[in-house]
């Protein structure tokens, strides 16, 4: 997959098909979109392409709007490309791109920068200036501009029920189940290994301190998880928690993982944690020893968990 970070930058000898989202989450919803795209430029031996933005256009038209986003754009854009998307467009979002009439967006934007033989988009998806045109409009310009205008109807959509604030609001309320399915894959956080205070060594519990570094990414309820990664190639499983480590007297909200039968040094590396179901809400101790025999307690949970789900 090619990625270009603006309109301009985005070269192609072919016509395109192209759809265009925010697609945050990429979740069964998007995917029925995506699937059609891909398809569809493959049988028309044009390339696929999805135009996105950032930031958020929320973030942009909306003053004061902390919208928080299911992926970062690098976990996006690993997303598109599992799905044999040709090409990436991620289109800086400002006022004055927000200022384009429905006409000049698709004039402008794409017939000529983009070569555009066939857009493929939702029933209810709204543009140009004030969002004021709608999928009726766009047909229109099709006639006038000579491009095809493919529709995914209410039922199709529908059909999947699936939205990108249906999965934000499970993630919220530590439904992992719900929102991984919506999503069809494991929610997944990824970050830098940063050091920590290492009281979990002292408790023979030692943790991988994850740093985010993207404060636009949801990150899901406090409590403990049982989560995943991929290490050397390897498959390992652990548990999680994020809070603010109230038996230690913590005073940021912090995310620790501890792998299990695992004792690898990943101090400044790259990480991603996949996660796969929650345990519990965060508690506070009167002792360490009891933190200690709680932790013993959740790490048999999780492997019950696990050895279920093979």
């Amino acid at each position: 997959m090619k990625l270009f970070h603006s309109i301009q930058k985005f070269t192609s000898k072919k016509q395109t098909i192209v759809t265009l989202g925010t697609f945050d989450g990429v979740h069964l919803g998007h995917r029925k979109i995506i699937d059609r795209l891909v398809a569809t430029a493959k049988q028309e031996s044009c390339e696929s392409v999805i135009l996105t933005f950032f930031p958020h256009p929320r973030m942009v038209l909306q003053d004061g709007s902390s919208v928080k986003l299911l992926n970062t754009m690098d976990e996006k854009a690993q997303l598109l490309e599992q799905l044999e998307v040709d090409n990436l467009i991620i289109h800086p979002f400002d006022q004055e791109f927000s200022r384009l009439t429905a006409e000049e967006f698709v004039e402008e934007v794409l017939v000529k920068q983009l070569n555009l033989k066939k857009i493929i988009i939702g029933y209810d998806h709204r543009f140009g200036r004030n969002r004021t045109a709608n999928i009726d409009d766009l047909k229109e310009f099709g006639k006038q501009f000579n491009f095809e205008v493919e529709e995914i109807s209410a039922q199709e959509i529908d059909d999947v029920a699936v939205s990108s604030t249906k999965i934000r609001n499970a993630l919220e309320e530590g439904n992992i189940p719900l929102a991984n399915s919506y999503l069809s894959y494991p929610y997944f956080l990824t970050g830098l290994v940063t050091k920590g205070k290492s009281i979990g060594r002292t408790i023979d519990f030692p943790t991988a301190n994850l740093d985010l570094k993207d404060n636009h990414k949801l990150i899901p309820k406090k409590g403990v998880y049982i989560v995943s990664s991929t290490h050397k190639e390897a498959l390992v499983f652990g548990m999680m928690n994020i809070g603010y480590n109230p038996t230690v007297k913590g005073d940021k909200k912090t995310i620790e993982v501890h792998f299990f039968n695992f004792n690898e040094d990943l101090y400044n590396q790259k990480i991603q944690i996949a996660i796969l179901n929650r345990i519990r809400d965060e508690i506070k101790f009167d002792t360490l020893d009891q933190l200690k025999t709680q932790l013993e307690s959740d790490k048999k949970t999780a492997m019950a968990w696990l050895e279920i789900q093979d």
